[in-house]
């Protein structure tokens, strides 16, 4: 069985770094997609490969209430069409890397949890389960 090593402190770092230049680039909507200057987006994470050379970037479509905006799957989809041309555009702000680490977006699915986790939390068999405590405890 495989174990799962904890990222090293220069792959958190550079992580981190990338995350900053892509917000940045994301922010000045540089990059040319008529549906990626529709939508807004976060870049929740970037998680580096051992090596440096793979960047996974975790993104969230933050305007997914409005009906207008892109659905999730297409932006991530744009964005994996543009990697080379973001790979250069992110390249002039990264000058201390020997490497610019290839690029891979998906789909970040933590606001999802949250957002079933608050659910769960909310729900009528749960606050009743938490009556039943607060009976017990006074009594």
């Amino acid at each position: 069985m495989k174990q799962h090593k904890e990222p090293s402190q220069r792959q958190l770092r550079m992580g981190e770094e990338i995350r900053h230049a892509l917000a940045l680039l994301l922010q000045r909507g540089d990059l040319r997609d008529p549906l990626l200057a529709r939508a807004m987006i976060s870049v929740a994470e970037v998680r580096m490969s051992p090596d440096l050379k793979l960047a996974t970037c975790f993104i969230a479509p933050l305007d997914s209430a409005n009906p207008h905006a892109p659905a999730r799957a297409d932006i991530i989809a744009a964005l994996n069409r543009r990697a080379k041309y973001i790979r250069g555009q992110i390249a002039g702000a990264l000058r201390g890397l020997r490497y610019m680490p290839e690029f891979r977006f998906l789909a970040d699915t933590s606001f999802d949890n949250f957002a079933k986790i608050d659910a769960l939390l909310r729900s009528p068999a749960v606050a009743r389960d938490l009556q039943h405590e607060d009976d017990a405890e006074d009594a």
